[in-house]
């Protein structure tokens, strides 16, 4: 059979559909992302030598016009869309320091985790005190998903995290680190617990690393956590506005936009311009017009909007909320890409983080 090479654009249209609409794989296994925080329910794929997470766990992706074949001898995949062939994918084979475990028997996955082709992410953390409450919670939150699986352990000490990150930078050329966090206090709301880790990590390894929390109350953790060790920071708004933000995620909208916004007019001058992000969910209700509204704002204040496809996960109470259509996704990404080419301002320029990464969006694509 003839098979078509996925070009450039092409690719970056697949990503955009296939982020938006999910893919089915089968009985074929391998290593996927069920539950927990970060991008779940999802599997990576490398699409025209791009890797990326692709939802493989929804209810969406199990009705995808997308299907993959079982790998072949090369250990390539056919994408297929409808019964019509696109091309060869690949699925990533499982990190080497996933075989490792520490002294009292961890194994390395329930710490840190691949993401993407050669990020290292952690969730420090993993609760979040409003996690336990339906009226406080973010509702497509699903950190405690994994911990109740059994999948990863509740508190990563920053020996463990050393320990891993040194052991995936040697094994497997790790570039870049995230540790994200569980909110556990609502003063420095993970800040602490960063810094504490971070110092750790950057001991132990040259390996540069992004932190993620939400806004701490004093802003002077911005420049504790640059002199810990981390590169750059992430604080994430999640919706654009304010209304969606208390209807989706009622706790940490009490943490208001404006006040995200002058979190990142104190966190610029320390961490240096693009090397703050955000994490918007186009999807949640926000339109392309609000979302790009904001953009403007978040990249004049030298911020990284990296906008993400919302991706209902299973057992959450949006399990049930649509995906954004890939129409969407492209009415906001083309004009984002647009705007970053004109600031200068990106992925590749970041040096640690999820906009570095890329995989959970094809947002990069587009600021070509």
């Amino acid at each position: 059979m003839n098979v078509p090479t996925i070009g450039t654009v092409a690719g970056r249209q697949l990503i955009t559909d296939l982020q938006s609409l999910g893919l089915q794989i089968g009985e074929q296994g391998g290593v996927t992302r069920k539950g927990g925080a970060g991008p779940s329910d999802h599997k990576a794929v490398t699409i025209a030598g791009q890797t990326v997470m692709v939802p493989v766990h929804t209810a969406d992706a199990r009705r995808s016009p997308f299907q993959a074949s079982v790998p072949s001898a090369d250990g390539s995949s056919l994408l297929v869309r409808d019964g019509q062939a696109l091309g060869r994918i690949r699925f990533p084979a499982p990190p080497r320091f996933y075989g490792l475990a520490t002294a009292e028997g961890i194994p390395y996955w329930k710490i840190a985790l691949l993401h993407g082709r050669d990020t290292l992410a952690t969730t420090v953390h993993q609760t979040c005190i409003r996690y336990a409450e339906r009226r406080t919670s973010c509702q497509f939150c699903a950190i405690g998903q994994s911990l109740d699986a059994g999948r990863t352990i509740a508190y990563k000490t920053p020996a463990q995290l050393a320990e891993v990150a040194k052991a995936a930078v040697e094994l497997d050329h790790v570039r870049d680190m995230v540790l994200t966090t569980g909110t556990p206090n609502i003063v420095d709301r993970g800040a602490a617990v960063l810094a504490e880790s971070a110092r750790a990590i950057r001991d132990a390894v040259d390996l540069p690393l992004q932190v993620q929390c939400e806004p701490p109350r004093d802003h002077a953790w911005f420049g504790r956590l640059r002199d810990a060790g981390a590169d750059s920071l992430g604080m994430h708004l999640e919706a654009a506005t304010q209304a969606v933000r208390e209807r989706i995620m009622p706790g940490k909208a009490t943490v208001s936009v404006e006040r995200y916004l002058a979190a990142f007019a104190s966190a610029v001058p320390v961490f240096g311009r693009g090397q703050v992000n955000t994490y918007l969910l186009a999807g949640l209700g926000d339109t392309a017009d609000e979302i790009l509204a904001l953009a403007r704002r978040l990249i004049a204040l030298g911020v990284y909007p990296f906008v993400v496809p919302f991706v209902p996960i299973s057992g959450t109470p949006l399990e049930n909320h649509a995906p954004p259509s890939p129409d969407f996704m492209k009415s906001i990404l083309a004009p984002l890409g647009g705007m970053l080419r004109e600031a200068n301002m990106k992925s590749t320029d970041i040096r640690a983080g999820c906009g570095r990464c890329g995989a959970c969006s094809s947002l990069s694509a587009y600021e070509r």
